[in-house]
């Protein structure tokens, strides 16, 4: 059973995922005859094409390519570069951190936890190093504690430590979820912060550059 799927809907997997067309004709060796229509997939390679591009099969059906808008107003990246395209890892990762939080929310609060202060009392317009020293305050990481790390891991390990104290839920990581085949770019993004009043959670990106913690 042949599955008509348009043209653009495989570009548009095909480069949401990462992956060119070199490495896809490898694993579907009709992959440019799909492309110019010459020949539809089969069921099942569509099933393998959306498995490898991470793409839910469903949207293959659609007469177009979705405008996938990101859940978050911003993220971190790196200098002044700007990110046109979202890659199914930052989405899929967003998502996953998003997930965590809605639980984390439901645990705070069966037991009994109250809003956090802090939360949203810094604006754009406060100056940048009085809330650098508000933030160490609150998380009581003053650089004398820093001095006393041994190595910058130690220091980072220390200061997860102190966040995750004021109910702050860290993630780190340079993978989507465990699977380490889809290590993150961290030309794409380096972090996130998922802002709520009961259950405020940080990502940060841990690339090969340097270990996690």
């Amino acid at each position: 059973m042949r599955v008509t799927v348009e043209p653009e809907l495989l570009k548009w997997a095909s480069k949401r995922a990462g992956l060119n067309a070199d490495l896809l004709l490898h694993y579907f060796p009709k992959y440019e005859e799909w492309l110019q229509g010459i020949t539809q997939p089969t069921l099942k390679q569509l099933e393998s094409f959306a498995k490898k591009t991470h793409v839910s099969l469903g949207m293959f059906f659609l007469p177009e390519p979705p405008q996938e808008q990101l859940p978050i107003p911003d993220f971190r990246i790196m200098d002044a570069l700007s990110v046109a395209e979202l890659s199914s890892n930052l989405l899929e990762t967003i998502y996953q951190c998003q997930q965590k939080q809605d639980w984390y929310r439901d645990y705070q609060q069966t037991q009994g936890f109250d809003t956090i202060g802090f939360v949203g009392s810094a604006t754009l317009s406060d100056e940048v190093t009085e809330t650098a020293g508000k933030i160490c305050q609150t998380i009581q990481f003053e650089p004398a504690q820093r001095q006393q790390a041994r190595t910058w891991t130690e220091a980072l390990r220390l200061f997860i430590e102190q966040i995750e104290s004021q109910s702050i839920l860290v993630m780190v990581n340079g993978v989507v979820g465990s699977n380490n085949r889809r290590k993150l770019d961290p030309q794409e993004f380096r972090g996130f912060a998922l802002v709520d009043k009961i259950a405020p959670l940080i990502y940060q990106s841990c690339p090969d550059v340097y270990p996690c913690p």
